[in-house]
């Protein structure tokens, strides 16, 4: 029986640039196991998997997840909502406030910026929360209502998984999906417009 990889001790994204390349060089194994030692490495690795035709089973032991992925089909090409948006907007959130002065003020214009996104009708196109701007997805976040009305409504919304870990809040998102610095990057460079709060 073959041993799992063990991907364990590294740092986001590289677990999930690992899986990549295990996949590239031995081209769609049937079966095969990855070992992890962080939830957000689980999430960002499962979710890698899933897009690439895996099913993926976690057992979780001792703080070490291990991940047995089984070809299933292969990779979806990119849904033809995407394609169909004039333009793909991405709205980079990076603090808990919208602008500088007040913090009790800027709290409250991030919140009613966040529910007024639906405006953008078919533009929207993705979220990600990084730095501090994560505590907006967590379960006390006063914009996490019109999170989840966004994410009901299709709209991907990725919490960086380094950022959540760092501030001690891996357990207390309550929106969204966890995510990487590739994701992030690879989100900027097919976004047609970049919006950075």
């Amino acid at each position: 029986m073959q041993r799992p990889l063990d991907f364990c001790k590294l740092v986001c994204p590289e677990p999930v640039l690992a899986t990549r390349r295990f996949l590239e060089k031995h081209v769609r194994p049937a079966t095969f196991d990855i070992l992890v030692d962080n939830p957000a490495a689980c999430e960002n690795v499962t979710r890698f998997l899933k897009s690439q035709g895996y099913a993926v089973q976690e057992q979780q032991q001792e703080g070490v997840w291990l991940l047995a992925a089984q070809c299933e089909h292969t990779p979806q090409p990119t849904p033809a909502s995407d394609s169909e948006h004039s333009q793909k907007v991405l709205v980079c959130v990076t603090s808990t406030t919208l602008g500088t002065g007040d913090d009790t003020l800027g709290t409250r214009l991030m919140t009613t910026f966040l529910a007024t996104l639906p405006e953008m009708g078919t533009d929207l196109w993705r979220l990600i929360f990084i730095n501090s701007g994560v505590r907006l997805t967590t379960q006390d976040s006063p914009a996490l209502a019109g999170l989840q009305r966004l994410e009901k409504q299709g709209i991907p919304i990725w919490a960086c998984g380094a950022c959540l870990e760092h501030y001690g809040l891996t357990e207390a998102k309550a929106v969204g999906s966890t995510t990487n610095m590739l994701d992030i990057v690879t989100s900027m460079q097919l976004a047609d417009k970049v919006i950075q709060l």
